[in-house]
């Protein structure tokens, strides 16, 4: 296995990384409330990222989430990625990649996923679906919204096409909406069985575990540089063990998240099983997640609980990505029967 970025996924980072270091400001976010930046997803689109993730692959996603998640960039950038573009060129007819890959590439097309929702929408009379889904993230931005059925194939609805699309805020702002479905038309994307299911969902389970790898480096970033500056009894809080340990311990978890996700990304990339290693980036990602962004409040001392300060947005962003597509204990649970099937690579 080898992780070193190619060029092209290194000059893509670099290139995210400039645009999110300019455009992503804590007076810009600020600013923004829980919607979506309009101009930084504008630019990002314009700069041809987006795109660039299929030529990258899910590894170079995965470089690009890092740096969304170092800013907490609020842009529909993971989701437009893993459930349009990159599950459209993979699972899409050559019809289907004609027609969507252009606007998702360039922006005009944003898609999302209503995943995982089990057993919450039906699909009758062939292509049409009812059901609701409670909360699907960054629905209010979406011109489509990738839904699987009760036997877990996947359809493309058009968000127009919807019964309602409800405003729902979460603990992180991903202008998230509550999505209902009455007899929407809607068309297959893949097989009817679940494999392109279980694949579009491995790959957003390795992808959001990118982003959270981010969101944990940012919150560690603040932290040092806050520690470092800030006095007690004549000196630094940096200077203090507990201090330090407690940095130490969330870097080792941000790293053990970063490194299991760039192997899950590789595995799948490569044509390899990247199922189990899927799951462990997963985990990974919500409890050790979990543990980062709560050391970074507590290192900032009374400053963690000010709602305003920007530390505090990695938090909500942290726990968010803790519980999006399977919380600590339930993805044990799927990678125990994994092992108990055997199929654990």
């Amino acid at each position: 296995m080898d992780f070193t970025p190619t060029e092209e996924q290194e000059a893509a980072r670099e290139l995210a990384a400039r645009i999110f270091a300019d455009l992503s400001g804590h007076e810009r976010l600020r600013a923004a409330g829980t919607g979506t930046d309009a101009e930084l997803w504008k630019a990002l689109c314009a700069a041809g990222l987006p795109g660039s993730v299929e030529e990258t692959g899910l590894l170079g996603l995965v470089l690009l989430l890092e740096e969304q998640g170092r800013r907490t960039a609020q842009v529909p950038f993971a989701a437009s990625c893993v459930y349009g573009i990159l599950a459209v060129a993979r699972h899409g007819t050559e019809e289907q990649r004609a027609r969507l890959l252009p606007g998702l590439r360039d922006g005009t097309t944003v898609m999302t996923g209503a995943l995982p929702a089990p057993g919450t929408v039906t699909s009758r009379g062939g292509a049409r679906l009812s059901g609701a889904v409670e909360w699907v993230p960054w629905l209010r931005d979406a011109t489509h919204v990738l839904v699987p059925d009760e036997d877990r194939a996947l359809w493309l609805v058009r968000a127009e096409d919807a019964a309602a699309v409800e405003p729902v805020e979460l603990t992180a702002p991903w202008a998230a909406a509550r999505l209902v479905l009455d007899g929407a038309p809607a068309e297959r994307l893949g097989p009817s069985d679940a494999t392109a299911h279980d694949d579009v969902l491995t790959a957003a389970r390795i992808a959001f575990a990118g982003l959270q790898a981010g969101v944990c480096a940012g919150s560690l970033a603040r932290a040092v540089e806050y520690t470092s500056v800030r006095e007690q009894f004549g000196r630094p809080l940096s200077t203090h063990q507990a201090v330090q340990l407690r940095a130490a311990d969330a870097h080792m978890d941000t790293e053990a998240i970063r490194v299991t996700a760039y192997e899950a990304a590789w595995r799948l990339d490569e044509g390899l099983d990247a199922g189990g290693a899927a799951l462990t980036a997963a985990w990974w990602a919500s409890e050790a997640g979990r543990r980062v962004v709560h050391a970074g409040q507590h290192l900032h001392g009374g400053m963690g609980a000010d709602l305003d300060h920007p530390v505090h947005r990695h938090f909500l962003w942290g726990r968010q990505l803790d519980a999006y597509l399977g919380a600590g204990t339930e993805l044990l649970a799927e990678l125990g029967d994994l092992l108990a099937k055997g199929d654990l690579s």
